[in-house]
Protein backbone atom coordinates (compact mmCIF):
# COMPACT_ATOMS: atom_id res chain seq x y z
CA UNK A 1 0.00 0.00 0.00
CA UNK A 2 1.87 3.14 -0.83
CA UNK A 3 1.78 5.59 1.86
CA UNK A 4 -0.38 9.01 1.96
CA UNK A 5 0.28 11.44 4.48
CA UNK A 6 -2.73 13.59 6.26
CA UNK A 7 -1.88 16.28 8.46
CA UNK A 8 -4.49 18.13 10.65
CA UNK A 9 -3.21 21.19 12.38
CA UNK A 10 -3.75 25.01 12.12
CA UNK A 11 -3.99 27.12 9.12
CA UNK A 12 0.11 28.09 8.70
CA UNK A 13 0.79 24.83 7.99
CA UNK A 14 -0.71 24.48 4.28
CA UNK A 15 1.80 26.97 3.01
CA UNK A 16 5.03 24.63 2.93
CA UNK A 17 7.41 25.63 0.11
CA UNK A 18 7.69 22.86 -2.05
CA UNK A 19 4.29 21.74 -1.58
CA UNK A 20 3.38 21.03 -5.11
CA UNK A 21 0.06 20.24 -7.33
CA UNK A 22 -1.54 21.73 -4.50
CA UNK A 23 -5.50 22.26 -4.64
CA UNK A 24 -8.58 22.54 -2.32
CA UNK A 25 -10.77 19.43 -2.62
CA UNK A 26 -14.56 18.44 -1.80
CA UNK A 27 -15.03 15.34 -0.08
CA UNK A 28 -18.26 14.35 0.93
CA UNK A 29 -19.10 12.22 4.22
CA UNK A 30 -22.05 10.24 5.60
CA UNK A 31 -21.04 11.66 8.93
CA UNK A 32 -21.58 15.39 8.12
CA UNK A 33 -19.75 18.59 7.14
CA UNK A 34 -15.79 18.38 8.01
CA UNK A 35 -14.24 21.26 9.42
CA UNK A 36 -13.22 22.35 5.52
CA UNK A 37 -12.26 21.06 2.40
CA UNK A 38 -9.13 19.31 1.92
CA UNK A 39 -5.41 20.40 0.78
CA UNK A 40 -4.31 17.92 -1.73
CA UNK A 41 -0.78 17.91 -3.52
CA UNK A 42 2.77 16.42 -2.91
CA UNK A 43 5.99 16.92 -1.06
CA UNK A 44 9.13 15.08 -2.55
CA UNK A 45 6.63 12.90 -4.45
CA UNK A 46 4.79 11.74 -1.49
CA UNK A 47 1.02 12.39 -1.44
CA UNK A 48 0.36 14.74 1.31
CA UNK A 49 -3.48 15.72 2.64
CA UNK A 50 -3.78 18.71 5.18
CA UNK A 51 -7.35 19.56 6.60
CA UNK A 52 -7.47 22.35 9.04
CA UNK A 53 -8.76 20.94 12.25
CA UNK A 54 -10.75 24.30 13.21
CA UNK A 55 -11.55 25.19 9.35
CA UNK A 56 -9.72 28.49 7.24
CA UNK A 57 -10.09 31.62 9.84
CA UNK A 58 -10.46 29.51 12.93
CA UNK A 59 -14.49 29.25 12.74
CA UNK A 60 -14.95 25.68 14.65
CA UNK A 61 -14.81 25.45 18.44
CA UNK A 62 -12.87 22.73 20.17
CA UNK A 63 -16.56 21.45 21.00
CA UNK A 64 -18.22 21.63 17.52
CA UNK A 65 -15.82 20.77 15.65
CA UNK A 66 -16.78 17.01 13.33
CA UNK A 67 -14.08 14.67 14.12
CA UNK A 68 -16.28 11.72 12.69
CA UNK A 69 -16.41 14.00 9.07
CA UNK A 70 -12.80 15.05 9.31
CA UNK A 71 -11.79 11.16 9.81
CA UNK A 72 -13.85 9.87 7.59
CA UNK A 73 -12.99 12.22 4.87
CA UNK A 74 -9.38 11.46 5.71
CA UNK A 75 -9.72 8.00 5.26
CA UNK A 76 -11.75 8.32 1.93
CA UNK A 77 -8.55 10.54 0.19
CA UNK A 78 -6.66 7.79 1.45
CA UNK A 79 -4.46 8.60 4.20
CA UNK A 80 -2.28 5.97 5.69
CA UNK A 81 -0.36 7.75 8.44
CA UNK A 82 -1.95 11.12 10.36
CA UNK A 83 0.31 13.25 12.30
CA UNK A 84 -1.67 15.89 14.60
CA UNK A 85 -0.06 19.26 15.08
CA UNK A 86 -1.60 20.39 18.42
CA UNK A 87 -1.05 24.08 20.67
CA UNK A 88 -0.69 22.42 23.93
CA UNK A 89 -0.35 23.99 27.51
CA UNK A 90 2.46 22.69 29.45
CA UNK A 91 1.85 20.68 32.52
CA UNK A 92 5.49 19.97 33.59
CA UNK A 93 7.94 22.75 34.22
CA UNK A 94 10.50 21.19 31.86
CA UNK A 95 8.24 21.54 28.50
CA UNK A 96 8.50 25.38 28.16
CA UNK A 97 7.11 27.14 25.46
CA UNK A 98 8.48 26.45 22.09
CA UNK A 99 8.91 22.91 22.89
CA UNK A 100 7.34 20.11 20.97
CA UNK A 101 6.55 16.96 22.79
CA UNK A 102 5.81 13.72 21.16
CA UNK A 103 2.62 12.04 22.85
CA UNK A 104 2.13 8.61 23.42
CA UNK A 105 -0.85 8.55 25.50
CA UNK A 106 -4.53 10.23 26.17
CA UNK A 107 -6.90 10.62 29.08
CA UNK A 108 -10.31 11.67 27.22
CA UNK A 109 -11.88 14.01 29.94
CA UNK A 110 -13.78 15.26 27.06
CA UNK A 111 -17.65 15.35 27.13
CA UNK A 112 -19.76 16.26 24.79
CA UNK A 113 -18.61 14.60 21.63
CA UNK A 114 -19.13 11.91 19.05
CA UNK A 115 -16.94 9.45 20.13
CA UNK A 116 -17.09 6.50 17.44
CA UNK A 117 -18.44 5.52 14.44
CA UNK A 118 -19.93 2.63 15.77
CA UNK A 119 -23.29 2.50 17.98
CA UNK A 120 -26.38 1.00 17.84
CA UNK A 121 -27.05 -1.63 14.74
CA UNK A 122 -23.46 -2.07 14.82
CA UNK A 123 -21.61 -2.16 18.06
CA UNK A 124 -17.91 -2.54 17.76
CA UNK A 125 -15.03 -2.23 20.56
CA UNK A 126 -11.27 -0.87 19.31
CA UNK A 127 -8.22 -1.09 21.68
CA UNK A 128 -6.79 2.28 22.29
CA UNK A 129 -4.47 0.88 25.30
CA UNK A 130 -1.61 2.39 22.97
CA UNK A 131 -3.06 4.73 20.61
CA UNK A 132 0.08 6.07 18.60
CA UNK A 133 1.97 4.41 15.97
CA UNK A 134 5.54 4.19 16.95
CA UNK A 135 6.96 3.98 13.83
CA UNK A 136 5.06 7.06 12.83
CA UNK A 137 7.17 8.79 16.28
CA UNK A 138 10.10 7.29 15.13
CA UNK A 139 10.19 9.27 11.68
CA UNK A 140 8.86 12.10 13.72
CA UNK A 141 11.59 12.15 16.21
CA UNK A 142 14.09 11.86 13.49
CA UNK A 143 12.81 15.22 11.74
CA UNK A 144 12.46 17.00 15.10
CA UNK A 145 16.30 15.84 15.43
CA UNK A 146 16.95 16.91 11.88
CA UNK A 147 15.72 20.35 12.31
CA UNK A 148 17.19 20.84 15.36
CA UNK A 149 14.33 21.47 17.32
CA UNK A 150 13.48 20.77 21.47
CA UNK A 151 11.13 17.99 21.86
CA UNK A 152 10.56 15.32 24.59
CA UNK A 153 9.56 12.21 22.77
CA UNK A 154 6.70 10.90 25.41
CA UNK A 155 4.15 12.22 26.81
CA UNK A 156 0.82 11.98 28.53
CA UNK A 157 -1.99 14.78 26.68
CA UNK A 158 -4.91 15.80 29.24
CA UNK A 159 -7.97 16.19 26.26
CA UNK A 160 -10.43 18.68 28.13
CA UNK A 161 -13.62 19.60 26.84
CA UNK A 162 -12.89 23.37 26.50
CA UNK A 163 -13.30 25.68 25.54
CA UNK A 164 -12.45 27.59 28.27
CA UNK A 165 -8.84 26.77 29.83
CA UNK A 166 -8.28 25.16 33.21
CA UNK A 167 -9.36 26.67 36.72
CA UNK A 168 -5.97 26.05 38.37
CA UNK A 169 -7.70 23.37 40.79
CA UNK A 170 -8.16 21.51 37.59
CA UNK A 171 -4.59 22.28 36.31
CA UNK A 172 -3.01 20.97 39.62
CA UNK A 173 -5.32 17.92 39.27
CA UNK A 174 -4.32 17.16 35.67
CA UNK A 175 -0.58 17.58 37.10
CA UNK A 176 -0.98 14.70 40.15
CA UNK A 177 -2.08 12.60 37.67
CA UNK A 178 0.96 12.34 35.90
CA UNK A 179 -0.14 14.57 32.58
CA UNK A 180 2.11 16.55 30.52
CA UNK A 181 0.39 18.38 28.71
CA UNK A 182 -3.38 19.96 27.94
CA UNK A 183 -5.00 20.49 24.99
CA UNK A 184 -9.12 20.78 23.33
CA UNK A 185 -8.69 18.74 20.01
CA UNK A 186 -7.00 15.28 20.17
CA UNK A 187 -9.69 13.17 21.30
CA UNK A 188 -11.49 11.96 20.26
CA UNK A 189 -9.98 12.56 16.85
CA UNK A 190 -6.94 9.82 17.80
CA UNK A 191 -9.69 7.52 19.29
CA UNK A 192 -11.24 7.88 15.51
CA UNK A 193 -8.64 7.38 13.81
CA UNK A 194 -8.11 3.90 15.52
CA UNK A 195 -11.47 2.74 14.55
CA UNK A 196 -10.20 3.83 10.77
CA UNK A 197 -7.27 1.97 10.72
CA UNK A 198 -5.49 4.46 10.43
CA UNK A 199 -1.66 5.14 11.96
CA UNK A 200 -1.66 8.22 13.99
CA UNK A 201 0.73 10.80 15.64
CA UNK A 202 0.84 13.51 17.60
CA UNK A 203 3.08 16.65 17.91
CA UNK A 204 2.22 18.73 20.58
CA UNK A 205 3.68 22.08 20.37
CA UNK A 206 3.63 23.98 23.34
CA UNK A 207 2.70 27.24 23.83
CA UNK A 208 1.89 27.95 27.97
CA UNK A 209 2.33 27.03 31.68
CA UNK A 210 -1.38 26.46 31.70
CA UNK A 211 -2.92 28.17 35.09
CA UNK A 212 -0.69 25.94 37.30
CA UNK A 213 2.51 27.75 37.17
CA UNK A 214 3.05 30.78 39.62
CA UNK A 215 5.93 32.25 38.01
CA UNK A 216 3.65 32.63 34.65
CA UNK A 217 -0.07 33.71 35.85
CA UNK A 218 -3.14 32.56 33.93
CA UNK A 219 -3.39 31.75 30.31
CA UNK A 220 -3.46 34.52 27.73
CA UNK A 221 -4.12 34.11 24.38
CA UNK A 222 -2.16 36.76 23.31
CA UNK A 223 0.97 35.10 24.61
CA UNK A 224 -0.38 31.98 23.06
CA UNK A 225 -0.77 33.09 19.75
CA UNK A 226 2.44 34.73 19.39
CA UNK A 227 4.32 31.61 20.54
CA UNK A 228 1.96 29.93 17.78
CA UNK A 229 3.15 32.07 15.35
CA UNK A 230 6.97 31.92 15.98
CA UNK A 231 6.01 28.18 16.11
CA UNK A 232 5.11 28.42 12.34
CA UNK A 233 8.20 28.05 10.12
CA UNK A 234 9.49 25.34 13.15
CA UNK A 235 6.32 23.42 12.29
CA UNK A 236 6.13 23.89 8.12
CA UNK A 237 10.23 22.82 8.62
CA UNK A 238 9.40 19.75 10.77
CA UNK A 239 5.89 18.84 8.44
CA UNK A 240 8.34 19.18 5.16
CA UNK A 241 10.80 16.79 6.43
CA UNK A 242 8.52 14.32 7.57
CA UNK A 243 7.34 14.19 4.24
CA UNK A 244 10.61 13.61 2.89
CA UNK A 245 11.39 11.09 5.23
CA UNK A 246 8.38 9.34 5.94
CA UNK A 247 8.47 5.80 3.72
CA UNK A 248 6.87 5.92 0.50
CA UNK A 249 5.04 1.96 0.71
CA UNK A 250 2.99 2.54 4.36
CA UNK A 251 4.72 0.24 7.06
CA UNK A 252 2.38 -1.75 9.07
CA UNK A 253 1.96 -0.65 12.74
CA UNK A 254 3.18 -3.21 14.84
CA UNK A 255 0.68 -2.36 17.17
CA UNK A 256 -2.36 -2.99 14.94
CA UNK A 257 -3.30 0.47 13.78
CA UNK A 258 -3.87 -0.84 10.55
CA UNK A 259 -6.23 -4.15 11.29
CA UNK A 260 -7.62 -2.76 14.47
CA UNK A 261 -11.04 -3.68 12.97
CA UNK A 262 -10.30 -7.52 12.72
CA UNK A 263 -11.96 -8.42 15.11
CA UNK A 264 -13.79 -5.50 17.21
CA UNK A 265 -17.35 -5.77 15.74
CA UNK A 266 -19.54 -7.46 17.81
CA UNK A 267 -23.41 -7.21 16.33
CA UNK A 268 -24.30 -10.59 14.36
CA UNK A 269 -24.60 -9.77 10.47
CA UNK A 270 -28.38 -9.93 10.46
CA UNK A 271 -28.72 -7.84 12.88
CA UNK A 272 -26.81 -5.11 11.63
CA UNK A 273 -28.50 -1.82 10.50
CA UNK A 274 -28.57 -1.34 6.80
CA UNK A 275 -28.22 2.41 7.13
CA UNK A 276 -25.27 2.70 9.33
CA UNK A 277 -23.52 -0.33 7.57
CA UNK A 278 -23.62 2.22 4.64
CA UNK A 279 -22.23 5.06 6.32
CA UNK A 280 -19.09 3.14 7.77
CA UNK A 281 -18.14 1.88 4.03
CA UNK A 282 -14.91 4.08 3.99
CA UNK A 283 -14.07 3.40 7.76
CA UNK A 284 -14.83 -0.18 8.25
CA UNK A 285 -15.07 -1.68 4.35
CA UNK A 286 -12.46 -4.05 4.53
CA UNK A 287 -14.16 -6.60 7.45
CA UNK A 288 -17.60 -5.25 6.46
Amino acid sequence: MKAVLGIIGGSGLYNIPGFENARWERVESPWGEPSDDLYVGEIDGLSVVFLPRHGRGHVHSPSAINYRANIDVLKRAGVTDLISVSACGSLKEDYAPGTFVLVDQFIDRTFAREKSFFGTGCVAHVSVADPVSPLLVDVVESACKSEGLTYHRGGTYLAMEGPQFSSKAESHLYRSWGCDVIGMTNMPEAKLAREAEISYSTIAMVTDYDSWHAGHGNVDINSIIKVLHENVDSAQKLVLSIAKNLPREHEACPLGSNNALDYAIMTAPDKRDPALIAKLDAIAGRVL
